[in-house]
């Protein structure tokens, strides 16, 4: 579950988070497991093809807090994902609840299916 990306500028390590895919005729739903990301530490890209999730967790500590010893840190969750061309990108719903992130992606409506009514005569 552990990626070991890092980039120069930030240390953290980035996690990747666990993701379940389930696709309907309407689209696909993605559920991200995100424990302790808050709202406000989670950022939800598209660009292109390209969904990207990112979540921080943050660690509430007091300010003259100097330990000498740590196991806990924070951690950052990075994912990145190729969308198909036929999801609409621009109907995203993102829902966060109990640290699962909850995406509902629709398909365009040209892609979805659709009844044709037979007439007689």
């Amino acid at each position: 579950m552990k990626s070991t990306r890092t980039t120069p500028a930030d240390t953290t390590v980035c996690l990747l988070p666990r993701v379940d895919v389930v696709e309907d005729t309407a689209g696909i739903t993605l559920l991200a497991d995100l424990p302790g990301v808050k709202k406000d530490e989670l950022d939800i890209q598209v660009q292109g093809t390209t969904l990207s999730l990112e979540g921080k967790v943050s660690i509430d500590t007091p300010t003259a807090f100097d330990p000498a010893f740590a196991e806990v840190r924070a951690a950052r969750y990075r994912r990145s994902f190729t969308l198909s061309k036929e999801l609409d990108t621009s109907g995203i719903d993102a829902q966060l609840k109990d640290g699962v992130l909850r995406l509902r992606i629709p398909k365009l409506a040209a892609m979805q299916p659709r009844h044709i009514e037979v007439r007689v005569g």
